[in-house]
């Protein structure tokens, strides 16, 4: 068993989606970001490929590089976790916090953690996300911005 953690952030702007862990969450901003910008998808995939010694999500997927522009997160994580499987690796568990001031994300963890079962191919039992705000303090609690931490188990096949 190998452990990772994974940390993303993102500045939020109008005129984008606001998708968290796969999931559309209905908001007046959105991520800025090269791509759909989420910040959950983000850090778990930097937890998993820590995890494995595989290098980070801007090594791998590079803001720099066109074909990545507005691609959807879940397919950088299925990306990832075929570098894991070919490294000899696949997911066990994984415990995520996204920090958000608004919307509220406590009607979404559910589908949240489903999503992101099916994309890992592990049961949502195994799978943790908390919402959580800054009461205010910094430029994610003024909701200028959303956060994002993971934490990856992964075993040898």
């Amino acid at each position: 068993m190998r452990i990772g953690f994974g940390y993303d952030s993102h500045r939020l702007v109008p005129g984008r989606a606001l998708i968290l862990g796969g999931v559309h969450i209905p908001s007046t901003l959105g991520p800025e970001a090269h791509s759909d910008g989420d910040a959950l998808i983000h850090a778990l995939i930097d937890a998993l490929l820590g995890a494995c010694a595989l290098g980070d999500i801007g090594q791998l997927f590079p803001p720099s590089d066109e074909q990545y522009r507005d691609i959807s997160s879940r397919i950088l994580l299925q990306r990832t976790l075929g570098l894991l499987s070919e490294a000899g690796f696949h997911p066990r568990n994984i415990d995520s916090t996204v920090i958000l001031e608004s919307p509220r994300l406590g009607p979404y963890v559910e589908q949240m953690r489903g999503t992101l079962g099916m994309d890992l191919g592990i049961p949502a039992a195994a799978i943790s996300v908390k919402a959580k705000t800054k009461e205010g303090l910094g430029p994610t609690g003024q909701g200028l911005a959303v956060e994002a931490y993971a934490v990856a188990l992964v075993e040898e096949n």
